[in-house]
């Protein structure tokens, strides 16, 4: 079967870059919808299979794949997300992409919800082992009123909090100085990668170089929901001065 790759650049595949290699040096992508069906990210598993193929080539060796969790609309459990995991480390094997090790967690996203799951105790999809790092997401627009709290109760039951991608919210523009303060209160801040080819504005791209000049990143995750993002990646993000910036940081993904 011809891939979705062929078809758009034809069948020689793509030399690897100098900061492709580099790149790799990461190992591994810990914010990622790669499997398929469960929120905005792949439909299929072909399609995921696609993306992995694309993140191999960019020198990822570990896929932390983060499905949406949200109360009133990706309604996702442990159980359905590590079964669509293990129907998908099966499809990549067939695929014979096993040198790539798939694991998964969730990004959860702060509301209502999410404050009944820690009032219960429900069971939190985290990565990083013993780290027990917990992924999370706001509003991009709207400032939740209880973010301080909410880092301060996940680190009292054990997470270690890591807030996706601060340069998109907008609430923060502006409010650097407060952006320091929730990681100085305990969380820790994860870029995504395509924000320093300014693929989500150019707010988005500002905050980020200036959160690297910083060195205010302690993660990095491509994000990827479908093949435009890893394009983007490949033909755009890895040409960006800060990208080099970004890499000489001491960026966890290397400890994953």
């Amino acid at each position: 079967m011809v891939s979705l790759l062929q078809k758009w650049f034809g069948s020689k595949p793509m030399a690897a870059t100098p900061l492709a290699e580099e790149l790799g040096a990461l190992h591994a992508d810990m914010h990622s919808h790669l499997l398929p069906g469960l929120d905005d990210g792949a439909e299929t598993v072909e399609q995921s299979i696609e993306l992995l193929r694309e993140l191999r080539a960019l020198g990822y060796r570990k896929v932390i794949m983060t499905p949406h969790i949200m109360g009133d609309f990706y309604k996702n459990t442990p159980e359905g997300i590590n079964a669509a995991l293990v129907a998908m480390q099966r499809a990549a094997t067939e695929a014979g992409l096993t040198d790539v090790e798939l694991h998964c967690a969730a990004e959860y996203y702060l509301d209502e919800w999410f404050g009944k799951r820690l009032e219960r105790g429900d069971e939190l999809l985290t990565f990083g082992g013993a780290k027990r790092y917990l992924l999370f997401e706001t509003s991009y627009i709207n400032e939740p009123f209880n973010l301080a709290e909410t880092v301060f109760r996940l680190q009292s039951m054990g997470y270690q909090p890591v807030l996706a991608h601060p340069e998109r919210y907008t609430y923060l523009y502006g409010r650097f100085d407060d952006l320091k303060k929730i990681r100085e209160n305990g969380a820790l801040l994860q870029l995504n990668i395509n924000s320093l080819a300014g693929y989500y504005s150019s707010g988005a791209k500002r905050v980020a170089e200036k959160m690297i000049d910083a060195q205010m990143v302690d993660m990095v995750g491509t994000d990827a929901h479908n093949l435009k993002h890893t394009f983007v990646l490949r033909d755009k993000t890895l040409s960006t001065e800060y990208l080099r910036k970004l890499l000489e940081l001491p960026l966890l993904n290397k400890t994953l």
